[in-house]
């Protein structure tokens, strides 16, 4: 069992059913799933740009990406029904905590000039952020990037509002604006 789980289990649970007084124990919000989206319409042009991209994710992810390709033609952006415009990555279950753990534990801290991220969701118990670029990652050699490369992480939650969602996290160890960093046992 990797450790950010065991910690849910013994420490988060236990502090958020206290927090938001839940009678059921199902009612405990958790982390669902957590897809990673990696936006590569620059890249799209050159064969070799896409496959460092999924390389790259790979490496952080630990599971293979899937291309994402356009449903439809846009004249204005240059772009043709079923040319590929992205890559995205869903993880569930192991390789999800640890992801987790090691994005906050290992490559926030290593963000640049980095005071933690806003706390606002969807609304609707998910939380989305973005970064700049693939670096901060220590899984990434940086001998091998040629181009920095932005994405976006969605925590996908149980929870039923942005209260509940961000409580959740930060409890996990997410590092928040405003909000006390939760200290790992």
């Amino acid at each position: 069992m990797s450790r950010l789980k065991k910690r849910y289990q013994e420490v988060v649970k236990a502090a958020l059913q206290e927090k938001f007084a839940f009678t059921n124990p199902m009612m405990i919000p958790k982390v669902l799933k957590i897809v990673i989206n990696m936006g590569i319409a620059e890249a799209s042009k050159d064969k070799n740009a896409i496959q460092d991209c999924v390389n790259e994710l790979a490496q952080l992810s630990g599971q293979k990406p899937v291309i994402t390709k356009a449903k439809k033609a846009i004249s204005n952006f240059k772009l043709r029904e079923g040319q590929p415009i992205g890559i995205k990555v869903t993880l569930r279950g192991v390789r999800m905590y640890e992801f987790m753990d090691r994005f906050f534990n290992l490559a926030c801290p290593r963000i640049r000039d980095f005071r933690g991220f806003p706390s606002k969701g969807d609304g609707s118990g998910n939380y989305t952020l973005g970064l700049e670029d693939q670096q901060v990652f220590p899984d990434i050699n940086l001998d091998q990037v040629k181009k920095t490369q932005g994405m976006n992480i969605t925590f996908v939650t149980s929870a039923k509002g942005d209260e509940e969602c961000v409580e959740l996290l930060r409890l996990l160890g997410l590092p928040f604006k405003n909000l006390p960093i939760s200290v790992a046992a």
